[in-house]
């Protein structure tokens, strides 16, 4: 009958935001969602939204979906970060993996069937040198730690206490069974360990 959080995904340069803030709100009013929320929407666009929904005593925005890995860091490290205690926002971040580049798999080339054959727009990212350097580094800090480079690059995304959930893309059962793994990986970096990351990332 409903669905728990509803998500405007990008805002429409051609809509008011005024218009979109009050067509959410009475989703949630309407009862057919419990909580609206953004994604990949700008700092400034979001504080205009909770400012509206203020103003008109309407639904606000309670949390933002953004991309957040080890390579796409600024927008929820620096961008947003008045938000979190300002307006209370939460992040659901997607894209951990940075589409897989994180799991080491692209480090001989693009493997045939994987997401980089088949999204050509991807190539350059998953093939960029300096990328694939850093990658080297990430997977002898994984080794170190005994975990895979998955479990290292979620526990890493997850432990951002900004953070409220993180979007997996387990494709069966066992990546599922690893990628919870990542709980465990969380308590076992040590901080000379996330000093290595945010260096070799920097």
């Amino acid at each position: 009958d409903h669905v728990d959080l509803i998500y405007c995904h990008r805002p429409d340069p051609h809509t008011p935001i005024e218009e979109t803030v009050w067509a959410m709100s009475d989703i949630v009013a309407s009862g057919r969602a419990l909580y609206w929320g953004t994604s990949e929407w700008s700092a400034q666009e979001i504080r205009a939204a909770w400012d509206i929904a203020e103003r008109h005593h309407l639904r606000k925005p309670i949390v933002e979906q953004p991309e957040y890995n080890l390579f796409t860091r600024e927008r929820v490290e620096v961008e947003y970060a008045r938000l979190y205690e300002d307006i209370g926002l939460g992040l659901t971040t997607f894209s951990p993996l940075a589409s897989g580049l994180l799991t080491g798999k692209y480090q001989q080339g693009i493997p045939e069937g994987s997401r980089g054959d088949d999204v050509e727009w991807l190539r350059d990212h998953l093939t960029d040198p300096t990328k694939l350097a850093q990658v080297d580094g990430f997977l002898a800090i994984a080794e170190d730690i005994g975990c895979t480079p998955s479990q290292l690059a979620l526990a890493w995304t997850a432990s951002n206490t900004d953070v409220s959930s993180v979007i997996i893309g387990a494709r069966n059962v066992t990546q599922l069974a690893e990628n919870l793994q990542a709980l465990d990986v969380m308590k076992a970096i040590s901080h000379d360990q996330k000093a290595q990351l945010d260096e070799l990332f920097a």
